[in-house]
């Protein structure tokens, strides 16, 4: 497994994407892909299977200190007090004494961020995470948070794929010495019939989808592709044994624009 390096964090490369799973189906798919060799493992308070992904961990029989867990702090918890609390909470469903990595899932400017970052921090001086970082941030708002937390964050988590431009994104958290770790990686599935990647792929003998997540770990990024096919989990991690040409990789960014996103909310902040 390849790593990405972060401000002291090692990311594993490819991690399992866990929203949307829930139940059986969630502890067998962590366990499962753990035993494929996967030591990275995304989950959140929102998609409210943290319990399910600490049983498919202990039931792979995989070392805790082997595997890579994140985990994100809902928005209506960024209140100092209420962060803290909550990010325990998170830990009794995980059973787990730490994270390996504790989010804040989108930004909430009904919350002062320095007092969220420092909540933030406090979490990791406490032992509570071993790294802490953001998702769903802007530039502006990584350039707030990194100013006003006493800890290193290491990543802005944010949605990138080969339709998605993140250029600016990425600069800033290159400039920070933060990794960019890539949710919908394949682009909720859409990149399996493109034409050009499918091109690109039967050069390597490799899927589209493989392709995609080849790209992204070439740019230092790390991926998190979810998948509840047992198929697809072997088929995400097999990505380690071909390297794309320049040519390619310029080919398939070229594709990115700023309306290629698909994960939008009302309460988003506003995009670069």
């Amino acid at each position: 497994m390849n790593f990405i390096e972060a401000n002291g964090a090692k990311i594993p490369a490819i991690g399992l994407g866990t929203w949307e799973l829930r139940g059986r189906t969630c502890a067998r798919l962590v366990e499962q892909a753990l035993r494929l060799g996967y030591r990275h493992i995304d989950t959140a308070q929102a998609y409210e299977n943290e319990r399910e992904v600490g049983e498919g961990l202990r039931g792979s029989g995989v070392k805790r200190g082997e595997v890579f867990v994140t985990t994100k702090i809902w928005t209506t918890h960024f209140a100092p007090n209420d962060l803290e609390r909550s990010a325990k909470e998170s830990l009794a469903r995980l059973r787990l004494t730490e994270v390996d990595l504790l989010l804040l899932h989108w930004p909430n400017p009904q919350v002062p961020l320095s007092e969220t970052v420092g909540a933030l921090a406090r979490v990791r001086q406490l032992g509570l995470a071993r790294h802490i970082g953001v998702s769903n941030f802007t530039v502006a708002l990584i350039e707030e948070a990194v100013a006003a937390c006493p800890e290193p964050l290491v990543c802005d988590q944010v949605e990138y794929h080969p339709y998605l431009d993140q250029a600016k994104v990425m600069e800033a958290c290159a400039r920070h010495g933060m990794a960019l770790v890539a949710y919908s990686p394949v682009a909720k599935g859409r990149v399996k019939n493109d034409q050009a990647l499918l091109r690109i792929g039967e050069r390597y003998r490799k899927t589209s989808a493989q392709v995609c997540l080849r790209w992204l770990v070439q740019q230092n990024v790390a991926a998190i592709p979810r998948t509840s096919k047992l198929e697809r989990l072997s088929e995400n991690i097999e990505i380690f044994d071909f390297e794309l040409s320049d040519a390619d990789m310029r080919e398939i960014s070229d594709m990115g624009s700023a309306s290629g996103r698909l994960t939008d909310f009302g309460f988003a902040p506003k995009w670069d």
